[in-house]
């Protein structure tokens, strides 16, 4: 009755369906946790955090207009 013909529970692969669940569980848990904690550790946070940067620098005069060009534009592409 519950031998490997059995379909309940996806047969023989029985033990997959759990793995699976919880697999998913962890993912969704890490998917939401990166969103929350580390939103700004993308490569778009760390060109903004750059610019802004690259901006103080020239508005206190620590780097020339032909400087601040040279380096806006390596930064962003």
């Amino acid at each position: 009755m519950y031998g490997w013909g059995d379909w309940s529970w996806f047969g023989p692969f029985h033990f997959v369906t759990p793995l699976l669940f919880w697999g998913l569980i962890i993912a969704a848990i890490i998917f939401v946790a990166r969103r929350a904690f580390w939103s700004d550790v993308s490569p778009a946070g760390h060109r903004r955090a750059g610019l802004e940067v690259l901006e103080q620098r020239y508005a206190r005069g620590e780097i020339n207009r032909e400087e601040y060009l040279q380096k806006k534009a390596d930064i962003t592409g």
